[in-house]
């Protein structure tokens, strides 16, 4: 069944004018998803589709393109990583997706998390600190046609307030504690998921959520980030 699923998507490729070396990146996407994430037990079918949709190759420096389906975070200058694919994949299943919902990502970087979620989820907010990131992120988002993705240079700290109240909020850097303005741009029912922790030592994966009003975390999987990054004091 497998070996019809990616002929047919070939044949699909083919009559749409994408090249063999497109080829390559969908048949090493489709390896991707079936060993490091289905593999590793996440079995939802809108995070697993977006994983094998999603051209990751596009997201990482050229001298890394050949490694861009390895199982590992990747540099993408500037002292950030693209993360590992199951790792994006566990947080975006973390926060149970869904069409309705709206997202807020804090740390845009390449434009990978933010382009998954938008598979997914009706509208995605994300918010870079680095300039440089966040031009050539908004950039590569605007060519692969996501217009359910709005992107802005700030403090991710703050969280965007006028767009919220989030159903999901994703945090692609490891803070000590958990902003208090992220939670409060949490909606009612809403999931935050959020490395906390030094940059020196094993972070932990959290998980927050508002219940009938009522904040509760859980720790979830040691997990290593790089820091969250703040605008300098004056």
């Amino acid at each position: 069944m497998r070996g019809i699923i990616i002929i047919a998507t070939l044949s699909f490729c083919y009559l749409f004018g994408f090249s063999q070396k497109d080829d390559d990146f969908l048949i090493q996407r489709l390896s991707m998803v079936r060993n490091q994430i289905s593999g590793r037990g996440i079995t939802n079918s809108h995070v697993l589709e977006a994983m094998r949709t999603v051209p990751r190759h596009m997201f990482v420096p050229p001298n890394y393109v050949d490694f861009a389906y390895d199982d590992r975070p990747l540099s993408i200058g500037y002292g950030q990583t693209i993360s590992q694919p199951f790792i994006v994949a566990y947080m975006t299943d973390l926060a149970k997706p869904k069409k309705e919902m709206l997202a807020l990502e804090i740390g845009t970087g390449s434009g990978y998390q933010a382009s998954i979620l938008a598979q997914i989820v009706d509208s995605v907010f994300t918010i870079e600190i680095v300039p440089e990131l966040g031009r050539s992120a908004k950039k590569l988002i605007t060519k692969l046609g996501y217009n359910n993705i709005q992107a802005k240079i700030a403090d991710g700290y703050f969280g965007w307030e006028s767009k919220g109240p989030f159903d999901i909020i994703i945090v692609t850097a490891a803070a000590e504690t958990i902003p208090p303005p992220l939670i409060e741009q949490l909606k009612e029912g809403g999931r935050m998921i959020i490395p906390v922790g030094s940059q020196f030592m094993v972070q932990q994966l959290m998980m927050v959520e508002k219940k009938n009003g009522k904040v509760k975390t859980r720790s979830l999987i040691p997990v290593r980030f790089v820091p969250f990054t703040r605008s300098a004091k004056p």
